[in-house]
This record gives structure tokens, sequence and C-alpha cells, in this order.
């Protein structure tokens, strides 16, 4: 693979405690969540931070798909991911659930599927976790 775009994020404190990344671009205080066992509160969670980039990723693998395709993605398209933690089944630690909810006004209901299939194939965020997490697409 050829890297295009590398960027490195240093966590202190684990689960509480705080994360930033090396250019100072983001910065944020780590709380874990009351249903984890932690004080809950103010800052974000890794699970929060998960879902905002898949989200994000996802959607801009649809805007890539769609180019491709000369489909015009609307500005108000959305994807939202909905990312849970819990106990593994094996009992040999924790895993995540994910959903991908994803709104395309405009594009007729099988273009639209067919793109949001084929960005689930190119998105990295996909890709990375393909074969180990399950995760569930609804197109809206």
């Amino acid at each position: 693979m050829k890297t295009l775009y590398t960027t490195q994020a240093t966590a202190t404190g684990g689960r509480t405690g705080s994360a930033r990344t090396a250019d100072g671009a983001l910065e944020v205080t780590l709380v874990t969540p009351k249903e984890l066992g932690g004080p809950g509160g103010e800052g974000n969670n890794p699970e929060q931070l998960f879902a905002a980039g898949y989200s994000a990723c996802f959607l801009g693998a649809i805007k890539f798909v769609a180019a491709q395709k000369k489909v015009q993605v609307a500005e108000d398209s959305t994807v939202s991911a909905t990312v849970g933690i819990g106990p593994r089944d094996d009992g040999q630690g924790f895993g995540l659930d994910v959903a991908l909810a994803v709104t395309l006004p405009g594009i007729e209901r099988t273009t639209a599927q067919e793109i949001v299939d084929q960005a689930h194939i190119v998105c990295p965020y996909s890709h990375a976790t393909r074969g180990s997490l399950d995760v569930r697409i609804t197109l809206l």
C-alpha cells in the first residue's frame, strides 16, 4: 500500500484521561461512561470517536463512488454510526457492534443502494473491520 496521509494521536490515562493529535488539531478529554463502570460526565469515549470517524469516512467513500458513477450527492446527505461495546460471546474480552444509517436524498433508491454497497468495499473503516465485525448498513 502506498500511504498518502499519516497522522498520530497519543492517549494518556486510558478510557479516563485525554488524547490529542501530534499536530494539536484535535484534543479531547476522555471519560469512561457510567455503563462501563466509569464516572460518566463531560468528555468523550473511544466509541464516540470511532462512530464519528466511521460515519465521516463512510460518507467520504459514498461521495467517491458516486463521483465515479457521475451521481451528485446532496449536501444534506448523512451517515449516522451507532457503536456499541460489550463482552464478547467467547468471554475473551470486549467487542463492538456497529450499525450505519445512510440518507441520500435525491438519489433513486436502486442507484443509492449500489453506491452504498460499493462504498462498503471502498471505505477503509469497512475494510479494516471486515471479518471481525458485523457492520449493518441501512439505507433510509
